[in-house]
């Protein structure tokens, strides 16, 4: 069975992955399994906290928009996502990829196939910001005057 590490980072991949990037992925696996809505996608707000320094007392950073769904598989098996945004074919997807990931018989085609590239994709993403901000980096430094 999967360790709970796994499943965060695939739920993280497919949470973060864009919408497009994800259905086109999916839809190259040409899968189509049976599944009903437990929970319907739904949006709703989430209070975002935060803390100065990362220690001091906390305040409401604000809200955010969340789509969560839920999708039980016909063979059994249930699957959960939480998405920002208001992208109820997201959440859905979402749902549905994590039971099928929780299944014994397609979770290594959905673990090579779709979260590893969507993955090194992000990966990619990532390090293009990166090098765009240290492109852009300024190092401040101050010189003593001695006497």
């Amino acid at each position: 069975m999967q360790t709970l590490q796994q499943r965060k980072r695939w739920m993280s991949v497919l949470a973060h992955s864009p919408p497009a990037q994800l259905r086109e992925h999916w839809q190259a696996l040409n899968l189509r399994p049976s599944y009903h809505c437990l929970r319907a996608p739904e949006i709703g707000l989430a209070r975002l906290q935060g803390r100065m320094g990362a220690t001091g007392r906390r305040f409401v950073l604000g809200d955010m928009t969340v789509t969560r769904a839920v999708v039980q598989l016909e063979k059994g098996g249930q699957g959960y996502s939480y998405i920002s945004g208001r992208d109820k074919d997201h959440a859905e997807l979402c749902a549905l990829i994590d039971a099928l990931l929780q299944q014994p018989s397609s979770h290594e085609l959905l673990l090579q196939r779709l979260i590893e590239p969507l993955a090194a994709l992000q990966q990619e993403q990532r390090r293009l910001r990166a090098s765009s901000v240290a492109a852009s980096r300024v190092d401040f430094f101050t010189l003593v005057r001695g006497d």
